[in-house]
């Protein structure tokens, strides 16, 4: 079984150099670029499994990066940023990022979240490979069709990453149910740990931004409800 193929792009030789050693040691292909324009050309010829892709790079940045790559071949995207700024990540999520980290970062959690990323990638292939008929769930003026992964409200599709629309699914199979964090990253990321919940966050905040926020209440300390009836 070929090992999977990850294209880091990172213009810090050092943390580029220590992210490969790290991915080689755990058993991946590793295929190293420090330029945004490097960076698509690479991956339209490579075709990675997933990218690890830092904000700030010369010639384009990450956020332009991860927009071009998953126009032409969508793929799981580890964004990796220097600022702890909220902006910036729900930007990175809007753009097709599935998840983030900030620097400084342990590997053994980058390793940990990409080993989630492949995993749930690894998922919807099996699923999509059954010989199951369309499954379509309708609710609040909200489509999910799960056979297309397409959403559209009110008769208008909706795009969404990835993660969002594995989030959004989940949801909607628990309508009106309080959720917590936790649960949503097992069940969404694969990846179970507390300091890891601010992703949960920031992809409830892309839904409501594109859904409504409404539909999407909070409950403090514990998590999150959605309530598809609140937005009629």
């Amino acid at each position: 079984m070929t090992a999977p193929l990850i294209l880091v792009v990172e213009d810090e030789p050092t943390i580029a150099q220590a992210i490969g050693r790290r991915l080689a040691a755990e058993g991946y292909q590793i295929e190293t670029v420090g330029d945004g324009l490097k960076a698509v050309e690479v991956a339209a010829k490579i075709q990675p499994d997933a990218l690890i892709l830092d904000v700030m790079l010369p010639g384009i940045d990450g956020l332009e990066v991860c927009r071009r790559v998953q126009a032409v071949r969508p793929l799981p995207v580890l964004m990796l940023t220097a600022r702890d700024d909220e902006t910036d990540k729900l930007v990175g999520l809007g753009v097709g990022a599935d998840d983030y980290m900030t620097k400084p970062f342990s590997m053994r959690e980058l390793v940990a979240r990409l080993k989630a990323l492949l995993r749930r990638v690894d998922r919807a292939k099996q699923l999509g490979a059954e010989p199951a008929p369309p499954s379509e769930i309708n609710l609040g003026g909200i489509t999910i069709n799960r056979a297309r992964r397409r959403v559209s409200q009110h008769g208008r599709e909706v795009h969404m990453t990835p993660t969002e629309f594995e989030l959004l699914s989940f949801l909607a199979d628990h309508p009106d149910t309080v959720l917590s964090r936790e649960q949503l990253l097992e069940h969404v990321w694969d990846w179970v740990d507390a300091s890891a919940t601010r992703t949960v966050d920031s992809h409830i905040k892309g839904l409501r931004r594109k859904l409504g926020a409404e539909m999407f209440r909070t409950v403090h300390g514990v998590g999150y409800a959605f309530e598809p009836d609140a937005g009629r």
